[in-house]
C-alpha cells in the first residue's frame, strides 16, 4: 500500500512538472552514457548512495533497477554489506531490509 502511494505521488508530480522530470531523466541517461561502467555497476553504486542517505524509496528503486540490469540478490546484499565501515551497521541493516522488500517481491512464489 505504501509503495502504491509513493508511486501515485511520483506519477502525479511527473504529470504536473513534465519539463522538470524530462530534464532529470535526460540527466540520468547522460550519466549512464558518460563512461565505461555498465548498468549493473551504476545501479549498485547508486544503491550504495541511496543506503548512505537512508532513502528507503531510492533503495527500493535501485534494487529493482539492479535486478533488471542482471544483478543477483547476493550481489545486492554484498554491495550493501561492503558499506558497513563507511555508513555503519544500523544503516546497512536498514538498507538490507529495504532491499529484501523488493527482492522478496521479485522472487517466484513469494
Amino acid at each position: 500500500m505504501e509503495r502504491k502511494r509513493k508511486l501515485d505521488t511520483y506519477q502525479r508530480f511527473k504529470k504536473q512538472y513534465p519539463d522538470y522530470f524530462g530534464a532529470v531523466e535526460a540527466l540520468g541517461t547522460a550519466v549512464r552514457h558518460a563512461g565505461p561502467l555498465d548498468e549493473q555497476v551504476i545501479q549498485l553504486v547508486q544503491l550504495g548512495a541511496a543506503a548512505a542517505i537512508r532513502s528507503e524509496g531510492a533503495v527500493h528503486s535501485h534494487v529493482r533497477r539492479a535486478l533488471e540490469a542482471g544483478a543477483t540478490p547476493e550481489q545486492i546484499h554484498h554491495s550493501l554489506l561492503s558499506l558497513t565501515s563507511t555508513i555503519g551497521f544500523p544503516t546497512v541493516v536498514a538498507a538490507l531490509s529495504w532491499a529484501d522488500d523488493v527482492i522478496g517481491r521479485a522472487e517466484p512464489n513469494t
